[in-house]
This record gives structure tokens, sequence and C-alpha cells, in this order.
């Protein structure tokens, strides 16, 4: 499996539970299409975080690295209908971070 995982604040932090339904709206497409497999959305406690990450933590699973940039194809087209699902969730967030894992050791380790 691999994960793309993604730190952000929120421009507006009162709008916290609109981030939640955007979030799912956007990815629950992507999941829905077979484009991830899922996605787990965190939020920092207590403050707690290495310095520079956002308040915000979403894992996206992937099967593998072409199922993920099926899912970042069908973002880039920016159609209808995923673009609107997209821009809403986009316009919410500032201080994105990301990185790309992977469940470890994975199946093509030679051991």
């Amino acid at each position: 499996m691999d994960y793309y995982d993604i730190w952000v604040d929120l421009v507006d932090s009162s709008r916290d539970l609109e981030f939640v339904e955007n979030l799912e709206g956007f990815l629950g497409t992507l999941r829905d299409a077979g484009e991830i497999e899922g996605y787990v959305l965190a939020r920092r406690k207590f403050g707690f975080s290495p310095p520079g990450f956002g308040e915000f933590h979403v894992r996206i699973s992937a099967k593998d690295l072409a199922q993920l940039d099926r899912a970042f194809h069908h973002a880039a087209t920016r159609a209808l209908p995923i673009e609107p699902k997209h821009a809403r969730v986009f316009e919410m967030v500032t201080n994105f971070k990301s990185a790309l894992y992977r469940d470890f050791p994975d199946p093509v380790r030679e051991r």
C-alpha cells in the first residue's frame, strides 16, 4: 500500500466540520470510483506535532502508484463533477505539506 500524506491548516478553523464534509465529497468520489482505496482524516491533539506540520493530517491510501496516478489525473482534468469538489477543499486550506510513504517491507522487497 502507498500512502499520500497531507498536512494542512484551515484558513478559518471555525469551518472545521464543513472541511470534513467537503473532504468526503472530494476524496469520497475518488474512493467510490476506485481511484484510491480510502483516506483517514485526523486532527492534531493538544498541539503536539513536529514544527511546521498542519493541524489536520489526511492519509490517502492507494494500492500502488498507478492507482494514485489515476486519482491525480482525474483531479487534474478540472472537469465536472470533480473540480467543484476539489475547489471546495482547496479554498479552505493553507500551509499545505505532503509526503509519499509505503508499507515496509513491501511485497517487492527481496530478502
